[in-house]
């Protein structure tokens, strides 16, 4: 599951392209801000960028810029309404990996993604493991040590993303756009899953950041 920083200030469009991909089984970070986009990608860990160029704060191709003369190389794809060839010349120039014009399809935004993931050198993590817990996200299954265990899909889910996420802290808001969609508030059942995960790997398998969200210990 590949985990994407997406930066768009068109509410309407932004929601979309955060639903159509997280139905597509990707894990999707949405900011409206250029400097917010900043700051994240400074201390996040994402496998591709996908920028609009026109952003309150800070500007895309300012960005753009800065992240290449700091020598970051997550790949960037461009989503933008500017359509000019001296445009597409420019971001290529400044960066990017790829271009693209709005509108664009879910589906042609997916399989470009993928592209600029490949071409990069990236490949799918085929298993994830941590503290004797190893997860297959192509075989669906997990194991305790030897002994496969069995999850509703939505335990699986929650599992996967924190371990995808390592050492950063998965948000209780990010948890449950990852399972409902960006208007998945769902009263407690987050806190429900985490037990039932606690309940199978143990309760300090799980740490609670008071506030934030949670993290593997």
């Amino acid at each position: 599951m590949l985990s994407l920083l997406l930066i768009e200030d068109d509410p309407i469009l932004g929601q979309g392209m955060q639903i159509g991909l997280q139905q597509r089984d990707f894990l999707v970070e949405w900011v409206k801000d250029g400097l917010v986009a900043r700051r994240q990608l400074r201390h996040g860990n994402f496998d591709c960028v996908l920028l609009d160029l026109q952003l309150p704060g800070m500007d895309g191709e300012q960005l753009l810029r800065e992240w290449r003369k700091s020598g970051n190389t997550v790949p960037v794809l461009i989503i933008t309404a500017r359509d000019a060839i001296s445009d597409r010349v420019s971001g290529l120039d400044d960066g990017a990996d790829d271009y693209v014009v709005k509108p664009v399809s879910i589906d042609e935004l997916v399989a470009r993604v993928r592209a600029v993931y490949r071409r990069k050198g990236g490949a799918p993590v085929s298993e994830l493991k941590h503290a004797g817990v190893t997860l297959d996200p192509i075989g669906h299954t997990v194991r305790l040590r030897e002994a496969e265990v069995a999850l509703p899909s939505a335990e699986f889910k929650i599992l996967q993303t924190l371990m995808e996420h390592g050492r950063r802290v998965s948000t209780r808001e990010y948890l449950e756009r990852t399972l409902y969609g960006y208007d998945g508030a769902r009263s407690n059942t987050i806190e429900v899953h985490i037990h039932g995960l606690r309940a199978k790997f143990g309760k300090s398998f799980i740490k609670t950041v008071r506030g934030v969200g949670y993290i593997l210990a």
